[in-house]
């Protein structure tokens, strides 16, 4: 019985590869081949690029923190110590996002957390 290639799963995932190729340049967008490469590359890119957001907001989230603590006259370091020390338990978005719109709070729990680190 002979093989045959030009099948229905075979043609449904050239047709995704091209819709998905659809918005780049020349025959990256026509010819499959460069399509696909073009299509590949992007999804490998995509899946590291997710990690690397979790990652650079991390970043971001402790920079803004550590400048707020300082302004409290506090570093990063104890002011999360602090906190722990109090048994609040806060994540780092949000106290980033407290740092950034609303100082008043962000200074009660860096009062905390230094009542914490002056009592241990």
């Amino acid at each position: 019985m002979p093989r045959v290639r030009s099948n229905v799963v075979r043609l449904k995932r050239k047709k995704q590869i091209m819709k998905a190729a659809r918005g780049a340049f020349g025959a990256r967008s026509k010819l499959w081949g460069p399509a696909k490469e073009t299509v590949e590359r992007g999804w490998r890119y995509a899946y590291r690029d997710r990690k690397n957001k979790k990652r650079d907001f991390r970043r971001l989230w402790i920079v803004r923190i550590n400048a707020a603590a300082h302004q409290n006259d506090l570093n990063y370091n104890q002011f999360m110590n602090g906190l722990k020390k109090a048994g609040l338990e806060v994540d780092r978005r949000i106290l980033a996002e407290l740092a950034v719109t609303d100082p008043a709070a962000f200074t009660v729990l860096a009062d905390k957390a230094r009542a914490a680190l002056t009592a241990a």
